[in-house]
């Protein structure tokens, strides 16, 4: 296993979330970067109801100051199964903490399976990346409506699952067991697909260290982050026991900003769909070398200390786009009407 090599030109991405305390930070991440070109934000049920993630969503991409990327909504349900939220670690709102503003983004009219298919279909093959920090419903959904985005996608570079540990059940992330049946379909199609799991993301600890160095960047993003990290904290102190938040889902973006940050193993993954007490597992094969036809990847090992420069360097990068950065979030929202 070697980190994988940096990557010599911007890469094009559609960040499809369902913010989300992670979702937040990878959004601002992917916004921040020089070396992300952000050609869409597509939501999805999730840690919350569609609708709460979209206002979420909005919410962040009106504190990045983010103008000229379409934000989308997509699917309301699971594929097959009944909806299943996370309030007890990211609140009722989805992303509890913050006082969010009223959106200044206005919500593009077309379903985000039909804008994934759309911005896929209107870029040259193979330059496209399709970053999924939630379920995969819209994913595989957009998979099944338009086949032909399969072979033009550069890559899925996904945050879910994990090939030694759970976290909604023993062997099952929460991302994958939601919507196992997407999951599956995006597994098994012929992308290339990287899974930024669990075994990675407990590696990205929001330590007291990383947060005061984000709070002390002084403007309104970062302390909006800074806001995040304090609820996000005690309710995975009290659902998970972790000490310090894992912050999962800007691993992910932070792999297409610069894979040698992380290590990666190529492994065939499948998704369990049937067994009373493994739904949802990903079920990563290491018995032997990958096949040459192999198609999926896991991550396995992060540069703690450069995956936090990544996150804090975007927060520079956005500074305030408000007011020079004397405004908070609690400003922004009363600003808004809220």
């Amino acid at each position: 296993m070697e980190p994988n090599p940096q990557p010599t030109a911007p890469r094009k991405i559609i960040l499809d979330c369902d913010p989300g305390h992670d979702d937040a930070v990878a959004l601002l991440l992917a916004h921040g970067s020089p070396t992300i070109d952000l050609l869409a934000v597509t939501t999805v049920v999730g840690n919350q109801t569609l609708a709460k993630v979209t206002r979420n969503a909005l919410a962040v991409g009106t504190i990045a100051g983010i103008t000229g990327v379409p934000f989308a909504a997509g699917c309301d349900r699971p594929l097959v199964r009944s909806i299943e939220t996370a309030p007890d670690i990211h609140g009722e709102s989805g992303m509890d903490g913050p006082a969010l503003p009223e959106s200044t983004i206005e919500l593009d009219p077309r379903h985000a399976v039909d804008l994934i298919i759309d911005t896929v279909m209107a870029h040259e093959p193979g330059t496209v990346t399709l970053v999924p920090t939630a379920g995969l419903t819209n994913i595989a959904m957009a998979a099944r409506k338009e086949p032909r985005i399969v072979e033009r996608v550069k890559e899925v570079v996904l945050m879910g699952g994990g090939y030694h540990v759970g976290n909604w059940s023993a062997v099952a992330e929460f991302n994958i067991i939601i919507d196992p049946e997407a999951a599956h379909i995006v597994f098994n199609e012929k992308w290339p697909v990287v899974m930024v799991g669990l075994d990675l993301t407990h590696q990205a600890l929001a330590t007291t260290d990383v947060v005061e160095r984000i709070d002390a960047i002084g403007t309104g993003p970062a302390r909006f982050v800074r806001e995040l990290m304090d609820f996000f904290a005690a309710t995975y102190k009290d659902a998970q026991g972790f000490d310090f938040p894992p912050v999962h889902d800007p691993c992910a973006v932070a792999y297409v900003i610069d894979p040698s940050i992380v290590t990666t193993r190529k492994v065939p993954v499948n998704i369990e769909l049937q067994g009373a007490l493994t739904l949802g597992m990903t079920v990563a094969d290491f018995r032997a070398p990958a096949p040459a036809d192999c198609t999926t990847s896991v991550a396995v090992d992060l540069d703690h200390a450069r995956f936090w420069d990544l996150v804090t360097d975007a927060l520079v990068r956005i500074g305030d786009p408000h007011d020079g950065g004397s405004q908070s979030t609690a400003d922004l929202a009363t600003a808004g009407g809220k």
